[in-house]
């Protein structure tokens, strides 16, 4: 009888194989591929199953701030958990959930007051438009009940999330089952004819026509501020958020403020609506709330939205919505940890630094025949690929091309995940300056062997 003992890597990649479906992912693809299986993380670097080291260049899916296995911020977990992993929020409080929405409240934009906590930043999302919705309906204005989004934009997964969400190959499968939404167009400045003016005008034209026709039936807006994550990490012009703004306040529509992927330091400021002194009705936090390390978000709303909600009982107002792990204990022992660590250590005021020599080191690829564009807010990075430079021509989806550069990112030790045709690279904001040199050698190098040496058509 012969007896095949397995290695470790290869009884998980069978049990992965077997039970495991993942977000995002194609399966069929996937499971005809060696798997990459993470056992641990230190600093930045993320050690896989069989040993190697792999740079964190995409701070995993854009949540990760101060590296993994961070020591203050393990014990800000375990000391809580010596007190409560979870007690609920529903007609009751804990300790952590208090003190970070004090926290919050003073370091988001100005009139944010009131923290309504969830578990990513879907939920926080469809919270966002449930409040916006109800907040009308509660003044007793009935018909504002639509909603405005964003050409390409993406705000999550749940229904409500993926109803103001316009990217058509995430989105269009699920529209039979949605509420519609109107569609205006994010400024995308490359893709744009008249560049960057234009695309800008583009934008604030249709706003204001839409607004001016339709705005008693338009409860708000909501949009990605600054940079637009999902649809290739494009970046608006200066001014155009504190304009669309505006337009909202003059048109008596909610601005809904989308920071999942952009707050806590991503793009230079604590939070992208701090670039134009923007304050909306309604934000959404995530990801970098906990500095990566478990799931919570919150949408914060303003006095005003709140008060809408405040009245007696029996006037049934109440905002009946919430989540099981509502202000979870843990999570917010572990946001204050972070939130600490970021005055400590100043790692926003930082941030201005560590993009210039990113942008410098990136500078190499802007006359390479394949690179299109190179979008940059502060640590959050886009390079967009293209067949040919001068007609702008994009690689077909057929190509691969984001993912071969992502392939061979990894074999050279740097994780990303693209987006399309666009390279990635949201690298954790505690990084230091070598490491940040190694990952945009790293980050060249795939994009030049893949688009000149042989690796795409």
């Amino acid at each position: 009888m012969v007896i095949i003992v397995l290695t470790d890597y290869e009884r998980l990649t069978a049990m992965n194989k077997q039970y495991l479906w993942h977000p995002f992912t194609q399966m069929k693809d996937y499971n005809n591929s060696d798997p990459l299986i993470i056992e641990r993380g230190e600093g930045i670097m993320l050690y896989d199953v069989q040993g190697r080291a792999y740079y964190d260049g995409f701070s995993s899916v854009w949540l990760n701030v101060h590296g993994h296995n961070v020591p203050e911020l393990n014990q800000a977990i375990t000391e809580q958990l010596g007190r409560v992993a979870h007690s609920t929020l529903l007609g009751m409080a804990n300790i952590p959930a208090i003190e970070l929405a004090e926290k919050l409240a003073k370091i988001t934009p100005e009139g944010l007051n009131k923290v309504f906590y969830s578990d990513s930043g879907a939920t926080g999302v469809e919270i966002a438009i449930k409040m916006a919705f109800q907040y009308w309906h509660n003044k007793g204005i009935r018909g504002k009940t639509k909603f405005i989004t964003m050409n390409q934009a993406y705000h999550g997964d749940t229904i409500g999330a993926v109803s103001v969400g316009a990217i058509p190959l995430y989105h269009d499968v699920y529209r039979p089952m949605l509420f519609p939404s109107y569609v205006i167009p994010y400024p995308y400045a490359y893709r744009h004819e008249g560049g960057e003016a234009e695309a800008l005008k583009s934008t604030l034209s249709a706003l204001r026509n839409l607004l001016e026709t339709q705005a008693d039936e338009i409860a708000a807006l909501i949009v990605e501020p600054i940079v637009q994550g999902a649809s290739g990490i494009i970046v608006m012009p200066p001014g155009c958020l504190r304009q669309m703004a505006a337009l909202c306040r003059q048109y008596g529509v909610l601005l809904i403020a989308d920071e999942v992927a952009t707050g806590f330091g991503r793009t230079g400021a604590m939070f992208a609506c701090d670039h134009e002194d923007v304050s909306p009705d309604l934000m959404v936090i995530g990801k970098g709330l906990t500095g990566g390390y478990l799931p919570v978000a919150a949408t914060l709303a303003t006095d005003e939205v709140y008060d809408a909600f405040y009245a007696d009982y029996e006037q049934q107002k109440t905002f009946f919505h919430g989540h099981s792990y509502t202000g979870n204990p843990l999570g917010c022992a572990v946001a204050l940890a972070s939130l600490k660590l970021f005055e400590e250590r100043k790692l926003v005021e930082g941030v201005s630094a560590k993009a210039a020599l990113v942008e410098h080191k990136l500078a190499q690829l802007k006359d390479r025949p394949h690179v299109g564009e190179i979008r940059q807010k502060g640590l959050m990075v886009g390079i967009e690929l293209v067949r040919d430079k001068e007609s702008r021509e994009p690689y077909d989806w057929e190509d691969r091309i984001g993912v071969l550069a992502s392939l061979r990112a990894r074999e050279l030790g740097m994780l990303t995940r693209p987006l399309g045709n666009v390279i990635v690279f949201i690298p954790p904001l505690a990084s230091n300056i070598a490491e940040l040199d190694a990952m945009t050698d790293i980050l060249v190098e795939s994009i030049r062997h893949v688009t000149e040496g042989g690796g795409a058509k």
